[in-house]
């Protein structure tokens, strides 16, 4: 049966999935970054660990029946290079920041208000930061460079990462106002839609992996894009929920939902568009105040199907971003109860009800109503705070096919082996 490979490369490993055209996995592999040296940020460490993956990977499946590999990387995270794809700094993460002030400036001044390209973590101020170095021929995002290694093109992004540079998702296009910002737009990689083919496999690295020279290399992503994916969540309305130290909301669109107050962007997946926000609470909030086995022990004393009556807002410290846009909110977490049974199940309710705000929010403001929700994350596995949020949210809880982000960035690689007829 033919195989389709999605690489995941994040900030503390690389992972590696092999899926099959009916999308069950084959095999899986991870890698630390930690055993290829202290630097995560050195694109020589990334490259080391995606073929580390990659080679384990292989090492048990048939590599005659790979017929296209993808590959997703952190969002906003960039890097120079040259004709050849050599890097020539060291690349700014997704969460570094450009302090020139007359870059943010001119980014302020030509940004529709709407872009994602504001702030100094933007993706658009890092390229005009790195286009001042001799020698640039591209500005690429993570997963672009990754993925130049396996096609030998170093002039090529996605939509989806190029959202943060600028990119305009709903006319498809670099819009007229970047240019009016300073950047050269010719160091700008040419965009394609997630899924699409880039080109084929270089002899090296088919020589290098013992695969096939017909492999494809298929346009990716960013991490959380594929993450959502591998879900399995397809249609309009359908809901993603990551529950880890934060809480993240994600909805399936049929149009761009912008606020950016709340952070909130969209991106373009085929002919739909993901949306959602980002609240500070969660886990972190719940393990300041029990251990993870106390939660597990204090969950099987909770009756999910009755109220408290608390009217909890659980967040670690004052401020929140989504539903919510207060950096000054406080935490309301009194009165507290007597039993720790009910205390956390106050916090559950919390949690849960400010993610019934959040799908509502998205809602307000364009959005297609929630039909269904899939979780994932370490706090989805708790199946007493689940049915406090179904009860909540009132829609269907669908199980996730996979929380592994090169799960998602597979089914892309599939999609494009489909595309050119190799399945």
């Amino acid at each position: 049966m033919p195989l389709a490979i999605g690489i995941d490369i994040g900030t503390s490993g690389a992972r590696a999935v092999a899926m099959r055209a009916d999308f069950s996995i084959a095999a899986r592999s991870a890698v630390s970054l930690e055993k290829f040296g202290n630097n995560a940020r050195d694109p020589a460490t990334w490259r080391s660990a995606v073929g580390a993956a990659l080679t384990e990977l292989l090492s048990g499946i048939d590599r005659a029946a790979v017929r296209s590999i993808a590959v997703d990387g952190t969002s906003g995270t960039l890097l120079p290079v040259n004709a050849a794809g050599r890097p020539l700094a060291e690349p700014l993460m997704y969460n570094d920041k450009v302090v020139d002030d007359a870059i943010l400036a001119a980014i302020a001044s030509k940004a529709p208000a709407a872009s994602a390209a504001h702030g100094p973590t933007s993706g658009l101020a890092k390229a005009l930061w790195f286009q001042r170095l001799p020698g640039v021929a591209s500005v690429l995002h993570q997963a672009d460079w990754i993925a130049g290694n396996f096609s030998g093109r170093f002039d090529i992004s996605d939509e989806n990462n190029a959202l943060k540079t600028g990119y305009d998702v709903k006319a498809r296009c670099w819009p007229d106002w970047i240019a009016a910002t300073g950047m050269r737009m010719e160091v700008l990689p040419r965009v394609v839609r997630p899924g699409d083919v880039v080109g084929t496999i270089t002899k090296a690295a088919a020589g290098l992996f013992g695969l096939a020279h017909d492999v494809i290399v298929v346009a990716g992503t960013t991490d959380g894009c594929a993450s959502f994916l591998a879900t399995g969540a397809t249609a309009a309305g359908d809901g993603v929920t990551a529950l880890g130290s934060s809480l993240t909301i994600k909805i399936l669109s049929d149009r761009p939902i912008s606020a950016p107050q709340f952070g909130i962007y969209s991106h373009r997946l085929g002919d739909d568009y993901l949306a959602g926000g980002a609240s500070n609470s969660g886990g972190k909030v719940l393990a300041q105040h029990f251990p993870l086995a106390r939660i597990i022990e204090l969950s099987a004393l909770i009756d999910p199907a009755t109220e408290t009556g608390l009217d909890y807002y659980p967040l670690p410290a004052a401020g929140e971003r989504f539903p919510i846009a207060d950096p000054a909110l406080p935490p309301r977490l009194t009165p507290r109860p007597t039993d720790d049974p009910d205390y956390l199940k106050a916090m559950f309710e919390g949690i849960a009800a400010i993610e019934s705000l959040g799908y509502r929010r998205l809602a307000e403001l364009g959005a297609p109503r929630l039909t269904s929700v899939r979780s994932v994350g370490g706090g989805a596995a708790n199946p007493v705070w689940s049915a406090i949020r179904q009860r909540k949210l009132g829609v269907d809880f669908l199980p996730a096919l996979s929380d592994e982000a090169a799960a998602g960035t597979a089914r892309l690689a599939l999609m494009g082996a489909s595309a050119a007829g190799l399945l």
